[in-house]
């Protein structure tokens, strides 16, 4: 049996000691409560789950072979580094005592009788009935899942001893002020801005800073941006959906108790979702004649991003909304938009400028108009809801935060990738020997070894024509993009039925991934 701190006898005897673990129906401290800590924990795990498998296997699996291995260990090196930067200093920076009104002291999260003690926000003057190393491992995983999702702009180029900076860097200069000024008890929380689990703080950041640094490292090689067949749409389907299950506890555990509301944002999640991922489903069919896996995948993940800030205080008929407003503005952008010779400039991997930052800016707005005065003082806010409550003032707040989320995030990307390029000397993208390459170059394994088709890249000698090769799928994709029924998210991914190898007159072995490419 183990015991918890002393417990001081108000007439003066002394302390005595009560037992933590114990069997007894006693409280060993006056604000303790087990269930409130259990449901906590639980959620955090959910949240460490979805970037620890999901986001590990979605991106392995969203990536064409020669990059599984490098796309997942760069989720998978990010959800490390940052637990360490978020005890040292960082957690303490978002959500500790009030240095600037946009960000608190840099201060350790790793003294014993700090973790024991009662969990509080001393800025935002919160206490919740659990201890305060529960919150600082609930708060890490979302500053964790953040910096992965900023990843997904950048797979399949950028340097991994950059990416080794970065992640630190970013952590601290723009997550931390973001969290603090819309969490922690910054201007923007004083201001009475919504952001229920992270629309602003985490996804409209995510965006913001994926599309910028992305373009400050460049593209990758012309052949990867036309040939981008995923290696396994199947492992991307599990990856989804330990993602979509995993927000349960996102949007679940940010009331910081096991609540009505809280239940409320679960269902609600659920909600909006489905009805994202039904509406990107529908928009395929319409406009080109076939469901997409892909699609539906990126409509679930637009509808878990628009949710996110609106999840316990808007009613269920909001979520519905929002839900088809998060399964087609984001499509538009994605399929139209995204098409522009502007937008083909920047490299964004995997769309996360669509997914997130539109899908942020839709769930936002969507706040402001569909926040209930109910929701909100379920969720402890003084706020009396949206527009559709009378408080109109709430959608130019909305506006107010997601531009100065906007603004840090384009202003400190920018400053982290020219300290790394120009300080450090560390090039943020790959030469093309090792692109051309991939898994193989960079980490010596592959993910599938029985195909060795990295490794007879690397030892077959020379280096083909990059760019004779790459001209040759441009203008087969060329060709399919004024056919009736292209669909560009496909062609972009490599799932078009008409992108097969063998049909566009590919170059020798480009047909099976698991094909050695020969040489010139």
């Amino acid at each position: 049996m183990s015991y918890g701190p002393p417990v001081y006898d108000p007439v003066g005897s002394g302390p005595s000691w009560v037992p933590y673990n114990s069997t007894y129906l006693q409280q060993p401290l006056d604000w303790w409560n087990p269930g409130q800590n259990a449901w906590q924990l639980t959620a955090g795990t959910l949240v460490g789950l979805q970037s620890i498998p999901g986001l590990v296997v979605l991106y392995a699996g969203w990536m064409k072979h020669k990059w599984s291995i490098n796309s997942a260990f760069m989720a998978f090196y990010a959800f490390a580094m940052v637990l360490i930067c978020w005890v040292l200093w960082a957690y303490r920076m978002a959500f500790g005592s009030q240095m600037l009104p946009i960000v608190g002291y840099p201060n350790i999260a790793v003294d014993i009788n700090y973790q024991l003690s009662q969990s509080t926000l001393p800025t935002a003057l919160l206490s919740q009935n659990f201890p305060q190393a529960t919150m600082v491992y609930f708060q890490f995983v979302f500053a964790a899942i953040t910096v992965i999702l900023i990843a997904g702009s950048f797979l399949g180029r950028m340097n991994f001893a950059a990416w080794m900076l970065f992640v630190p860097l970013w952590l601290t200069f723009s997550y931390t002020i973001g969290a603090f000024s819309i969490w922690g008890g910054g201007f923007l929380f004083q201001m009475g801005v919504i952001d229920y689990s992270g629309g602003y703080v985490i996804h409209l950041s995510s965006g913001t800073a994926g599309f910028v640094g992305a373009w400050w490292i460049g593209p990758r090689l012309d052949i990867d941006r036309v040939d981008a067949k995923p290696s396994n749409i199947t492992l991307m389907l599990v990856g989804a959906g330990i993602l979509w299950t995993g927000w349960n506890g996102f949007n679940g555990g940010d009331p910081y108790s096991a609540s009505p509301d809280a239940g409320v944002a679960v269902l609600n999640t659920n909600i909006c979702t489905a009805m994202s991922l039904i509406t990107w489903v529908t928009m395929d069919m319409i406009f080109f004649k076939r469901p997409s896996v892909i699609g539906a995948i990126q409509g679930m993940i637009t509808g878990l991003v628009a949710i996110t800030p609106a999840a316990g205080v808007v009613a269920g008929w909001g979520a519905i909304l929002l839900g088809i407003g998060s399964g087609s503005v984001p499509w538009v952008t994605m399929n139209v938009f995204g098409r522009t010779d502007l937008m083909r400039k920047v490299d964004d991997t995997l769309e996360v400028f669509h997914t997130h930052f539109v899908g942020a800016i839709v769930g936002g707005f969507g706040t402001g108009l569909w926040a209930t005065a109910e929701g909100c003082a379920a969720f402890g806010l003084v706020n009396p809801g949206g527009a559709i409550a009378g408080n109109g003032k709430q959608v130019w707040l909305q506006i107010v935060g997601a531009l100065f989320i906007i603004g840090w995030n384009i202003v400190w990307t920018s400053l982290i990738m020219i300290f790394i390029k120009y300080v450090c000397r560390v090039p943020l993208r790959m030469s093309d020997e090792m692109l051309e390459v991939g898994d193989y170059a960079i980490h010596g394994e592959e993910p599938y070894t029985f195909a060795h088709y990295n490794r007879s890249l690397m030892h077959s000698g020379g280096q083909r024509n990059v760019t004779e090769t790459a001209n040759e799928y441009q203008r087969a994709a060329e060709g399919r993009d004024s056919e009736k029924g292209s669909n560009p998210s496909e062609i972009l991914h490599g799932t078009d039925p008409n992108e097969r190898g063998q049909e566009i007159g590919a170059p020798a072995g480009m047909q099976d991934p698991g094909v050695p490419i020969k040489r010139d």
